[in-house]
């Protein structure tokens, strides 16, 4: 991936994360883990109607920071760890590069 798609791409996953709903729908999804969280128990968290809940799940999935399976009528959403993680790899990557010296 180029740099500008790649600049294009977390841009992207930190607009989505830009929200303080969908900042506080991740935590809880990650703390879930790789199961995945019930698309109830989200709503139980985050006391939304489930109409405003699912466009906010629906952007955190498009950003591709979450994943989404369906089990019968139950819906789970599980946190990409890689995409997390290569976001956050992303921001640290050239830390301290430009002093020449390294800070963390």
């Amino acid at each position: 991936m180029n740099v500008a798609s790649k600049l294009e791409h977390h841009a992207e996953e930190l607009s989505a994360l830009g929200h303080p709903v969908r900042l506080k729908v991740l935590r809880f999804v990650v703390q879930g883990g790789r199961d995945g969280t019930a698309a109830g128990d989200i709503q139980a968290h985050v006391d939304l109607p489930a109409s405003t809940l699912s466009h906010h799940l629906k952007r955190l999935v498009d950003a591709g920071l979450l994943t989404t399976r369906n089990e019968g009528t139950f819906h789970y959403y599980a946190a990409d760890y890689k995409a997390l993680r290569g976001l956050t790899d992303f921001v640290w990557e050239d830390c301290c590069k430009r002093g020449k010296g390294t800070c963390c």
